[in-house]
């Protein structure tokens, strides 16, 4: 028999493991907890435990720089769990459906992940020094829960060798021009957060009949964020009309081919949050990494090694990228998201037929 994935619906009604008691979004919202600073004290706690688990859809060669930069400051082992946001949201209600409580930290590149998971009422309420200090209220969750931690963007790109400039497309409208048939590329919001999340702000802005005359121009259909730019340094399609901003510049900044245009509707911005379990097995490595997560240190991490963007007020962007301050972009809205996403897969795939 065909084995299905389970959606994210059949996730959180498998949830079973979760106490009677649980809390769910009908309840008054809790008051957020007091900031909270690396202390000796805390740090030593951290070492005691030893290890921090982090469940993450970042790329695996940041994940581990980062991993590598607190071990090293810290003396703390990060086991680095690393895969497709969709895949860590199923990973982990699998395991909390059967009691198995391994992650400590988890990140996803889907903010409604950790949007469901607060009203499961399984995430701890925590916040880092710096993100009551120099983090906007709109990019951190008012009741503590989660922040964000990095964040990208979903732009249109093109082969330099395969396209002039000149002839570059500058809009998503653009994407629809008989010259760009059999030469587009774009991921699938089924196994991407990233791509659920700008397939939303994308309907919404620019609706879903942008999707159905997209779909008659033989577009080449795969899964991750990460392969359409991939596709495109490789000259095997011309244009990309959704994938990530960071590979486009790594790409780039290595000598590849390949360059990012920011649509004039705007451009689709995905915010990627962190967020501690409160049955971590590790708590207080767990806060710790938290902490430092969210620093100007690890944030260059993100900005430099990443690709990504920061939040954090007081970090520095990356020369020769375009300042975000200097884009257009679309507004995020993870509980819409979250509350559209079963919808936004099955149309997407009946227009598409994948």
């Amino acid at each position: 028999m065909k084995q299905t994935r389970p959606s994210r619906r059949d996730i959180l009604k498998g949830s079973t493991a979760l106490a009677l008691g649980t809390v769910f979004a009908s309840a008054a919202r809790a008051e957020a907890p007091p900031p909270e600073a690396i202390t000796p004290q805390l740090i030593e706690a951290a070492k005691k435990e030893g290890k921090v688990v982090w469940y993450t859809s970042i790329d695996l060669s940041v994940s581990e720089k980062i991993a590598g930069s607190f071990k090293a400051k810290y003396g703390v082992e990060v086991r680095v769990e690393r895969t497709g946001a969709e895949r860590v949201f199923q990973r982990i209600g699998q395991e909390y459906a059967s009691s198995v409580y391994a992650v400590d930290i988890a990140n996803s590149s889907d903010a409604s992940h950790l949007l469901a998971w607060k009203k499961q009422g399984i995430l701890l309420p925590y916040v880092p020094e710096d993100v009551a200090k120099y983090y906007k209220p709109e990019h951190r969750d008012p009741d503590g829960t989660f922040a964000g931690f990095r964040a990208t963007l979903s732009p249109i790109a093109y082969n330099t060798k395969l396209v002039k400039p000149e002839d570059a497309p500058t809009s998503y409208k653009d994407l629809l021009d008989p010259k760009w048939k059999g030469k587009i590329v774009k991921a699938h919001p089924g196994y991407s957060g990233t791509i659920l999340t700008a397939t939303f702000e994308m309907v919404r802005d620019v609706g879903w009949e942008y999707y159905e005359n997209l779909a008659k121009q033989n577009i080449m259909q795969v899964q991750s964020a990460t392969d359409p730019p991939k596709k495109l340094s490789l000259g095997e399609r011309s244009v990309m009309a959704d994938g990530t901003e960071y590979n486009i510049f790594l790409l780039r900044e290595s000598g590849q081919p390949v360059e990012a245009v920011y649509a004039t509707e705007g451009t689709p911005f995905i915010v990627g949050p962190n967020g501690i379990f409160k049955a971590a097995p590790n708590p207080n490595a767990a806060k710790l990494f938290q902490n430092y997560c969210f620093t100007p240190e690890a944030q260059q991490i993100v900005i430099d090694a990443g690709g990504l963007r920061s939040l954090h007020q007081q970090v520095k962007e990356h020369p020769g990228r375009k300042p975000l301050a200097d884009i257009k972009l679309m507004k995020e809205d993870a509980a819409s998201a979250e509350a559209q996403s079963e919808e936004i897969k099955a149309r997407y795939q009946k227009i598409f037929r994948v």
